[in-house]
């Protein structure tokens, strides 16, 4: 599977004392957000495991509910595979408090520990989308709900490099989200077991 963002091929030098060019990937920045359970969500929550992540708006009335319709698919094809975990930011930090994330989460009827709905900064979590996912995320009092985002799930492997880019309001790109998942479980597997 492909591994997006920027490259840089640096010189390194191993153990024997020669050197050898290695590629440096793009990857997400260290983050800290709160979600439904009022429990901070960072890398660490994602150890060996990998994530879809997206940017939505409880209010939303434009394409976040297609959006969850399709995240629920993900949630409900690898709800027991505890290797395989969602991430939702906020977009509306104002609005979206951490009970209005539990109530949208117990809606759902989702595991919180598989699927965590975040809040922040604006600040933070924009920079989040336009920098580390590299999504589109803007206020735009034009905009139905007053924001634009783009509507990607982005798949994220266990070292933190975005592996797939899907189209999270159209079902047949997400069919191709649910069948990268157990490709990208095997390479992360095998990684593990080295």
């Amino acid at each position: 599977m492909l591994i997006y963002g920027s490259q840089e091929i640096v010189e390194k030098t191993d153990e024997n004392n020669k050197t050898f060019n290695d590629t440096i990937y793009h990857i997400i920045n260290d983050y800290q957000f709160v979600d439904q359970d009022s429990d901070f969500v960072t890398p660490e929550t994602f150890v060996n495991c990998i994530y879809v992540t997206d940017f939505f708006f409880t209010t939303c009335p434009s394409i976040c509910p297609k959006m969850t319709a399709q995240m629920m698919r993900v949630y409900e094809e690898f709800e027991e595979n505890r290797k395989v975990k969602l991430l939702s930011h906020s977009i509306d930090p104002t609005h979206d408090t951490v009970a209005v994330l539990k109530e949208y989460a117990d809606n759902l009827g989702v595991k919180s520990d598989k699927w965590h709905f975040v809040t922040g900064t604006k600040e933070d979590i924009f920079e989040m989308g336009r920098k580390n996912y590299m999504v589109a995320v803007v206020e735009d009092e034009n905009a139905e709900g007053g924001f634009f985002h783009g509507g990607h799930f982005i798949l994220v492997d266990n070292k933190r490099r975005i592996r797939g880019i899907y189209d999270g309001t159209d079902s047949l790109d997400v069919n191709n989200l649910l069948n990268d998942i157990p490709i990208l479980l095997k390479e992360v597997n095998k990684d593990l077991a080295q």
